[in-house]
């Protein structure tokens, strides 16, 4: 089971393409799923790890036609990714596009999965709660 954590600054190339830090990179040998995720973020999971939240997308579906909806958009906006031997992963345009993804990208680990976050959508959404952490209330 392949657990991340740890913040690394990159950027897509021209062709939107990112390189995938090296730390995180052999969990990906044998390529991985991109996928839209919570607060306009990017999601790339292991095959594994991948499988696992399909089980609980397809379960959720059951629940009310919302969770349908949720699991359809979730599935048509996941795509598998290989990385090359460079470390770089091709990222599709209407991934870049719903992510906000133009130039830099902040690569963050994220227990059983890496997000690819925009800076300044990172920053609205996530830094503001920061203060748990330097108040000392997690």
């Amino acid at each position: 089971m392949a657990r991340f954590f740890g913040r690394y600054e990159h950027s897509l190339d021209a062709k939107g393409r990112l390189i995938l830090p090296s730390k995180f990179r052999s969990a990906f040998e044998h390529g991985g799923y991109l996928s839209q995720f919570n607060e306009r973020c990017l999601a790339l999971w292991t095959p594994d790890d991948f499988e696992k939240q399909m089980a609980i997308m397809e379960e959720s579906q059951q629940l009310s036609t919302e969770q349908r909806n949720l699991g359809r958009i979730w599935a048509s906006g996941s795509q598998e990714v290989e990385v090359d031997k460079q470390g770089r992963m091709a990222i599709p345009g209407y991934l870049r596009e719903y992510a906000l993804l133009t130039g830099d990208v902040l690569v963050h680990g994220a227990i059983d999965r890496v997000e690819l976050w925009d800076p300044q959508e990172w920053s609205a959404k996530v830094a503001p709660t920061e203060h748990q952490l330097t108040d000392g209330t997690i």
